[in-house]
């Protein structure tokens, strides 16, 4: 598209069309998971359809199509994210399932009992659980860097102070999914390598937002979901280097990940099928290559333009609300500097996040309330829970004044 037409772009997901108690339908709900369009909607049932077939393993002329479809969605995720080579790119559940991968297999055969790994105070659960799972189990220890009273990370030169000979892997946030806060992930890294440390991104909240560059960026692993950036429910990937990859053992067992099996001994499958036991979900690979598909047609550029003038927009107009309480960095990103991008969590006066978002969910708004998966993060801010709005290329200024027209409306039940 050769400019942002907004209007064009909404058309391409009717569910924005509907109407809720009556009241045109207002999604900000978008951190938690995308609208799909039709594009993808459309790829997935055409598989269904016409191509409906078990991958890899059979030689019938629909199984080998599927196969064909299902590959080259891993070469389209390879492009996305500018991975060297496909074998770098495990598909799996989501993010919380690649975390969980990379947790479970790297304390296995990488770390011992009191080794440590890092990870951050506005991480969300799945990458805190995952690995106090693993000190249950094997006794390592899980350590976080602060947070600074604006929801950033301590300066990049002060991480080096908690790292010591026991450290075996940073893990972190590429973008608070509360704070919206982005992190200086390409500085954690440089610093972890010096260290000899691998680095674990979740990129759940930057994927569907900006361009990621894991060559750029050098991390050894980044996960990511589909369904955060207009794909479907149920795949996620997690990208690892090759020679990090060939060194953890498989997560699952199964069929589809060995190369032969007796009984006295199993041998297993080369990369990246090590990692993927049982019947994939090959439509909604498809389906994740066509959001892709979609993403590319548009642009990050322009998408990352529209959404931080919408979050920069959102910030301005509820500042205007008495008793407005905004939480996270105070900026949106620009060319030089990293800051908010597209989620802005509040709270207003003495009013409960739950009753906030009630209310507005009666003026037809869908906005998240509750701690969002981060309640390390609620105690460190000293509250039980925000109200959330998160936007998505589909979001408009409009959209934001009926928000904040409804917070007001609230506010003076109240």
């Amino acid at each position: 598209m050769n400019t942002y037409d907004i209007q064009k772009i909404r058309e391409d997901f009717p569910i924005l069309g509907r109407e809720v108690y009556g009241k045109p339908l207002v999604y900000l709900d978008n951190a938690a998971t995308t609208q799909k369009p039709l594009m993808v909607l459309d790829a997935m049932r055409d598989e269904y359809l016409n191509v409906n077939a078990n991958v890899h393993r059979g030689v019938h002329y629909l199984s080998q199509q599927a196969t064909d479809l299902h590959e080259a969605a891993r070469e389209k995720v390879r492009q996305f994210i500018n991975a060297r080579k496909t074998e770098e790119i495990v598909f799996t559940r989501g993010t919380t399932e690649a975390i969980n991968l990379v947790a479970s297999s790297f304390c296995e055969s990488q770390m011992k009992e009191g080794d440590e790994v890092i990870v951050t105070e506005m991480e969300h659960h799945s990458n805190i659980v995952s690995w106090q799972l693993q000190a249950m189990k094997r006794g390592i220890v899980v350590k976080h860097l602060p947070i600074t009273d604006d929801g950033r990370l301590v300066c990049c030169d002060d991480i080096a102070t908690y790292i010591t000979n026991r450290t075996k892997l940073i893990s972190v946030a590429h973008v608070s999914n509360v704070l919206g806060t982005v992190n200086n992930v390409s500085d954690i890294v440089k610093i972890a390598h010096a260290h000899g440390i691998p680095v674990l991104v979740d990129g759940a909240q930057s994927a569907p937002h900006f361009k990621v560059d894991v060559q750029a960026m050098d991390c050894d692993f980044f996960a990511f979901s589909g369904h955060k950036m207009y794909g479907p429910t149920g795949i996620g990937v997690l990208y690892g280097k090759e020679e990090w990859l060939e060194k953890l053992p498989p997560y699952q067992g199964g069929g589809e990940m060995i190369d032969k099996v007796t009984w006295e001994r199993t041998t297993f499958e080369r990369l990246p099928f090590k990692f993927e036991a049982g019947t994939p979900d090959y439509v909604a690979t498809h389906g994740l290559a066509k959001a892709i598909e979609y993403i590319d047609a548009i642009g990050f550029d322009a998408i990352q333009q529209h959404e931080q003038e919408l979050t920069r927009y959102c910030m301005e107009q509820l500042q205007t609300i008495e008793g407005m309480k905004i939480y996270g960095p105070a900026t949106t990103p620009n060319a030089s500097a990293l800051g908010k991008d597209a989620v802005v969590s509040f709270n207003v006066g003495n009013i409960h996040h739950l009753d906030m978002g009630t209310l507005l969910d009666r003026l037809g708004i869908a906005v998240r309330t509750g701690h969002h998966c981060a309640q390390p993060l609620m105690d460190r801010l000293g509250i039980s829970g925000t109200v959330r709005a998160s936007f998505a290329l589909y979001n408009t200024k409009e959209e934001i004044d009926t928000l904040v027209a409804g917070i007001r409306r609230v506010s003076q039940m109240f």
